[in-house]
């Protein structure tokens, strides 16, 4: 939903969430600076079903490196990444959101960085042109 990379998902604490306002602060990003993510409602949603400990996920780095690798495997899913999941949702996002918008919301200062994450075929830009 957030497109925020497993760091900043491991790092995330209640006290830099606004549920009200939709908005998850990050102190510390893979860039240094710090940014504000806009929450969609099924973020939202989501994240009023966990209880209220920190980190928000209960989880460090590694270990969310450590389970998604044995769900993917478990799934016998050959070669997928935890990032992969980052290059879905900035695909997704960028159906929804403007290139300046969606630059924001995942933290690229430079925006030929989304070029590696956007993968919109022509077929699809077409449909949307109409």
């Amino acid at each position: 939903e957030t497109a925020m990379r497993a760091g900043e998902i491991a790092g995330l604490v209640w006290d830099r969430v606004d549920l009200t306002k939709r908005v998850a602060h990050l102190d510390h990003t893979k860039n240094g600076r710090p940014r504000d993510v806009p929450l969609s409602s099924e973020a939202v949603r989501l994240l009023e079903a966990l209880p209220h400990v920190d980190p928000v996920f209960g989880l460090e780095s590694r270990q969310l490196d450590a389970l998604w690798r044995k769900l993917r495997d478990r799934a016998g899913v050959a070669g997928l990444t935890f990032h992969d999941s980052r290059h879905a949702a900035i695909t997704r996002l960028s159906k929804k959101l403007d290139v300046l918008a969606l630059a924001r919301m995942v933290g690229h200062t430079d925006l030929r960085q989304l070029q590696t994450y956007y993968n919109e075929t022509a077929e699809e830009l077409a449909r949307r042109l109409d």
